[in-house]
């Protein structure tokens, strides 16, 4: 048992490396920055790590891209939502479509709203209710997309089953 955490920790490690690692990598969509490779590492960490590493993850991702300036506090209610809504869908149903559709779920509409009131009691814009809902929406979806190849193709050749001691 404590050899899988000491690889779920390194794995999370890395994925938090790849996050921020990729931050140049968006495209601006309205008043927001659309990371799809988050949404990606989002996923991954839900099937692969679980909602709890999912959550961290995505929180310190969003705190390392902020501290370097290549994110905004948009970043924390996106991705912890998406990574806490696709880790919690695909613990219980144990099907990866849960956390594809958490990811969209959590991100582009429960991550989205949340971003409403940071948006306008912290960063002080002046956003309607809904404004991020399309922008958390469209960066969600390409990550997904991205996300449905790359763990259909590791979960199909049981690419990581040996490293995570599956059985």
């Amino acid at each position: 048992m404590k050899n899988l955490t000491t690889k779920k920790l390194a794995t999370a490690a890395m994925l938090i490396a790849v996050g921020v690692v990729c931050s140049p990598l968006y495209f601006p969509v309205g008043a927001s920055k659309c990371f799809p490779v988050q949404h990606l590492i989002n996923i991954l960490a839900a099937v692969f790590l679980g909602p709890f590493y999912g959550v961290v993850m995505a929180a310190v991702t969003s705190l390392l891209r902020i501290a370097t300036g290549m994110g905004t506090m948009l970043a924390f209610p996106g991705s912890m939502c998406g990574a806490l809504i696709a880790g919690l869908g695909y613990k219980f149903i144990k099907k990866t479509p849960a956390a594809f559709i958490g990811e969209l779920f959590g991100t582009g509409i429960i991550g989205a709203l949340a971003a409403y009131p940071l948006a306008t009691l912290v960063m002080g814009s002046d956003a309607a209710l809904f404004a991020y809902v399309i922008p958390f929406a469209v960066s969600s979806l390409g990550g997904t997309i991205i996300a449905i190849f790359l763990v259909t193709a590791l979960k199909k050749t049981h690419a990581l089953d040996k490293f995570f001691e599956v059985k």
